[in-house]
């Protein structure tokens, strides 16, 4: 699994990402970010064309060194400075409290330590920053829960360890944070075991 995996998958989530279809909620998670922003799992760039213009700068998180290498020509035409600042969420090399908001777009999913990552994001925020994600997850439909459950050992062969069944809200109430805004649903045009989607904001206190 190793070439498809650091070689392969890169190039394949950026066109499964990068759809039209992603357009709208992209925009919709970015919009409010403002001042320094930490991204984790900030993939091949895709929410660069989404920054607005309240960000002054923005840290990457990225495992993929194709990943962020696919990146480069959104990295150089973006207004907003962008630098990369680590391979993996859970150990981030970065002081605390210095970021005003956090952005996740797809990726809590795929973290092996989800806990640690997420206590790591709320260390590096400010008190009373924000953490805007979006992310699929366990859905509440015990049919489609079933075929998640199901279908996840092979998914997260193929997807780079991506689980269908994390407890979105749950894990990032666990890590500290108060949940603001929350919606979840059944992304469009989805098949309903891939699409539950939980999005938000959520705020270190």
């Amino acid at each position: 699994m190793g070439i498809y995996q650091d070689r392969v998958l890169p190039r394949l989530l950026d066109k499964v990402m990068g759809r039209p279809s992603t357009h709208a909620a992209r925009a919709k998670v970015c919009s409010g970010l403002h001042g320094d922003v930490i991204e984790i799992g900030f993939g091949t760039g895709l929410n660069i064309a989404h920054y607005p213009d309240s960000i002054n700068k923005v840290k990457a998180i990225e495992p993929s060194a194709l990943g962020f290498k696919i990146a480069e020509p959104r990295v150089a035409a973006s207004p907003v400075p962008i630098e990369f600042a680590g391979l993996r969420g859970e150990t981030l090399e970065l002081e605390s409290e210095q970021f005003d908001t956090a952005l996740s777009t797809w990726t809590l999913c795929s973290i092996p330590d989800v806990g640690a990552a997420l206590t790591e994001l709320r260390r590096v925020l400010k008190p009373g920053g924000e953490f805007h994600f979006i992310e699929h997850g366990h859905a509440p439909d015990a049919k489609v829960a079933r075929w998640q459950s199901i279908i996840e050992p092979v998914h997260k062969r193929l997807t780079g360890g991506c689980h269908l069944t994390r407890p979105i809200f749950e894990i990032i109430t666990q890590a500290g944070f108060t949940i603001i805004e929350p919606d979840e649903y059944y992304f469009p045009k989805e098949p309903r075991p891939f699409g539950y989607t939980f999005t938000g904001r959520a705020r270190r206190d």
